[in-house]
């Protein structure tokens, strides 16, 4: 199996093919081959595994996520910059690397996987949250999800209540995963440095969402409760029509609690409420 050992140093590729980091598409090149081979361990023993990467850009990722042994790359790039160096890593590869010119937001991942994949990226900033909410609706096609945020989109992730960062991210995440905080990474890592520190999560899907409601149901109720977080939560819930106050007593809540204030759990039973 051939590791990448033909292969020129990130930055001659970047010189090479006169690749700047486009702000448009939301860019920033890690160029660290300790970092990117220490994201690509997070995910855990990927000898034989699939796996999906959002954004290669020069590849650094890639050539970590192939020295780790994946079976099969599936790597969406759509700027068509980056295709012809892609197409040289693969061929250093053995050819376990495959390249889609798309937009991630746009794929269909179960077309493209066809089976349980693990998803490792460093996620161009302007499309990371929406991306991973298309993720955590289809959490059943992948083992685990390895994601680089900007640190305040990571916060968010893995907040708890009673906390200034925990609100419908948090609650989503931590409802359908596992999730953990790796480590992060300074601005001084990527080229060119972005102005924020960024952030590696874990989120491992779990066979069932952690407790019983309906989906589309508590994103509702959790988006009324924080659109007005300030607010105490009969007051916060009034857009969703009906008494609110019988919800919350129904779920065990007290009406003059804030949305903060409640766990997944007590959000999961508000839901079960509205149904």
């Amino acid at each position: 199996m051939s590791n990448g050992e033909n292969l020129p140093p990130l930055r001659d590729v970047i010189n090479k093919y006169g690749l700047r980091a486009e702000k448009s598409l939301g860019q920033n090149f890690l160029l660290d081959l300790n970092l990117t081979g220490r994201i690509a361990r997070c995910a855990g023993k990927l000898e034989g595994e699939t796996v999906m990467e959002v954004g290669p850009g020069p590849g650094g990722l890639t050539r970590a996520i192939l020295s780790e042994g994946a079976a099969k790359l599936v790597a969406i790039e759509k700027d068509t910059r980056c295709l012809e160096l892609l197409a040289e890593v693969s061929a250093d590869y053995d050819n376990r690397l495959t390249v889609l010119n798309e937009d991630a937001l746009e794929i269909s991942e179960e077309d493209l996987l066809g089976e349980k994949a693990h998803i490792i990226a460093n996620l161009p900033y302007n499309v990371a949250t929406p991306l991973l909410i298309k993720w955590l609706k289809k959490r059943h096609l992948f083992k685990s999800m390895t994601l680089m945020f900007q640190k305040e989109v990571a916060d968010r992730i893995v907040a708890a209540p009673r906390t200034k960062a925990y609100g419908r991210l948090s609650i989503l995440s931590q409802w359908l995963c596992d999730t953990s905080k790796q480590f992060d990474i300074s601005p001084k890592a990527f080229t060119p440095p972005p102005k924020v520190t960024s952030t590696v999560i874990k989120l491992v899907p779990l066979e069932q969402p952690r407790y019983e409601a309906k989906q589309e149901i508590l994103e509702k109720v959790v988006a009324a409760a924080f659109g007005q977080r300030r607010k105490m939560l009969r007051a916060s819930l009034k857009p969703l029509g009906g008494n609110p106050e019988e919800r919350l007593e129904k779920a065990g809540i007290k009406p003059t609690s804030r949305a903060e204030e409640l766990g997944v759990e007590e959000f999961c039973a508000l839901a079960r409420a509205y149904e």
